[in-house]
Formats: structure tokens, sequence, C-alpha cells
């Protein structure tokens, strides 16, 4: 899959872990960072979240929101997020 960037998101409604609700409205204006992984704990996914993680900051100090996307349920969201201290919500 490409990078893109500077590229409107699409519209879209969803709810996110700790209970945020996310849409193409809500960071209008702000830079967002959309990754999108196949599960939550699996070995590469979890690489991954965990590199977002450590790296959260630098995209704080640039003003852009992060979201992990995937099509798992919220519980197992919750808990993926929770095991890793994720820092941003999973959609």
């Amino acid at each position: 899959m490409a990078v893109v960037v500077n590229k409107p998101i699409p519209e879209f409604d969803a709810l996110a872990t700790g209970q945020v609700k996310v849409s193409h409205q809500t960071h209008l204006g702000q830079a967002v960072v959309l990754y999108f992984y196949p599960k939550d704990n699996t070995p590469g996914c979890t690489t991954e979240a965990m590199q977002f993680r450590d790296r959260y900051k630098d995209f704080e100090k640039l003003g852009a929101a992060v979201f992990g996307v995937s099509r798992d349920n919220m519980k197992s969201h919750d808990d993926f997020k929770a095991k890793l201290e994720l820092p941003f919500e999973l959609i």
C-alpha cells in the first residue's frame, strides 16, 4: 500500500477505544495519521503498533493525531491498547 500525504480523508464515522467518536470532521485542519493493520496481537501488528507508540511524541510535536485501524472488535482493541500502553486510539 502506498503512503498518501496531504490528501483529505473520506467521510466516515467510527467509534474508537476510550469511547471516542471519530469522524472526518473531528480533526479538521489537523494532520491525521491512519495506519491500517490486519489483526490485534499478531507479531507483525504488535511490532508496528509499538513503533507508532515509540514515535508518538514526534507525531504530537507535529500536531498530528494518530489512529490505528483494523477490523477487530472493540474489546480486542481495548485489550491490545492496554497491553502495549498505546497513547493513541484504535478504530
